[in-house]
C-alpha cells in the first residue's frame, strides 16, 4: 500500500487510523504531522511516524510512493497549517468542518487536487456516515481513493458542495440531537420510577432498535410510528404529547440553526 500523510492527530484522526488498520493499512506506511506532542506521542502509541512540522512530514511523503494527504485539523488553524508549503503533486482530503474547497485550493499550489468531507462522531467506532465532495481538479481516482478510506469510518454518500453545510446540520451535528434525546429519555424512564440503569438500558436499545427498523424495512418513519400507536393508546399518548411541544418543528429548527452556522463559519475565513 502507498505512503498516507494526515495533518492533525486528533481525535477524528485517531478514529480514521484506527479505521484504516482494520482495513488492513499498515501503521509504517502511515504518516503524521501535530505541532503538539501529546497528539504526536498518541499517534506514535499507534505506530505511526510522526512529524512537529507539517512541511518536514510532507518532504518525507514525497520520498516514498504516497497516496496522498488528509488534513485533520480545527478550521482555525488551517492557514497556518497550509500557508507556504511546498506541497507535493498528491490529492488532499480535508475533514476540517466548514472549509470550503475555494479556500483550500487558494491556500495550495495551483491545480491541487483537493476533496472535502463531513464525517460525523459515529465514525469514531466505525459507525459513521461521511458526505464526499470532490473539488473541480479532481477525477475519478481521487474520488475512488477517498472513497476507500473514509470508508474506514462507516458509510460513505457522495453530495454537492453546495449541500455540504446542510450535510453538517443534519449528520454532522445530528449525533447530538440524538443524544439529547436519548438522554432525555432515560430521565423520562426515571421520573416514571424506574432506577437509572435500567432506564439508560432501555433507552438505547429503543433507539438502536428504531434505528435499525427504520434502514432495514426501508419503510418511511410515519409507517413505522402507525403500526405502534394504536388507537387511543399508550404511544398516541406520548406522541400527542411530544407534538404539544412542539418537537417535530424544533428538531427541523436545529438542523436548520446547524446549517446557518456552519455557513457562518465558513464565511468567516
Amino acid at each position: 500500500m502507498r505512503t498516507l500523510g494526515l495533518i492533525g492527530g486528533g481525535l477524528m484522526a485517531t478514529a480514521l487510523i484506527k479505521g484504516l488498520f482494520k482495513q488492513g493499512y499498515p501503521a509504517a506506511q502511515i504518516y503524521g504531522s501535530d505541532p503538539d506532542p501529546a497528539s504526536r506521542q498518541r499517534l506514535e502509541e499507534l505506530g505511526v511516524k510522526t512529524f512537529a512540522s507539517n512541511q518536514t512530514m510532507l518532504t518525507a511523503l514525497s520520498q516514498n510512493e504516497a497516496a496522498g494527504v488528509i488534513l485533520a485539523v480545527k478550521p482555525q488553524v488551517v492557514p497556518e497549517a497550509l500557508s507556504g508549503l511546498e506541497y507535493p503533486d498528491l490529492p488532499l482530503l480535508s475533514i476540517v468542518a466548514g472549509y470550503e474547497l475555494a479556500a483550500l485550493e487558494a491556500l495550495l499550489p495551483s491545480g491541487t487536487k483537493v476533496l472535502r468531507a463531513m464525517p460525523n462522531t459515529p465514525a469514531l467506532i466505525g459507525a459513521g456516515i461521511t458526505a464526499l465532495s470532490p473539488g473541480s481538479n479532481c477525477g475519478a481516482p481521487e474520488k475512488a481513493w477517498a472513497e476507500q478510506i473514509l470508508s474506514s469510518l462507516g458509510q460513505v454518500v457522495s453530495v454537492p458542495e453546495k449541500l455540504m453545510n446542510a450535510v453538517t446540520g443534519l449528520s454532522g451535528s445530528g449525533p447530538g440531537y440524538v443524544y439529547l434525546f436519548i438522554e432525555a429519555l432515560i430521565d423520562g424512564g426515571v421520573m416514571a420510577g424506574l432506577p437509572r440503569a435500567l432506564a439508560r438500558e432501555l433507552a438505547v436499545a429503543t433507539v438502536l432498535g428504531s434505528a435499525r427498523m427504520v434502514a432495514e424495512t426501508k419503510e418511511h418513519p410515519a409507517v413505522l410510528r402507525d403500526m405502534v400507536t394504536s388507537p387511543g393508546g399508550t404511544t398516541m399518548a406520548g406522541v400527542f404529547a411530544l407534538e404539544q411541544a412542539g418537537f417535530a418543528g424544533q428538531v427541523m429548527q436545529a438542523v436548520l440553526a446547524a446549517t446557518d452556522r456552519a455557513k457562518a463559519l465558513g464565511e468567516r475565513k
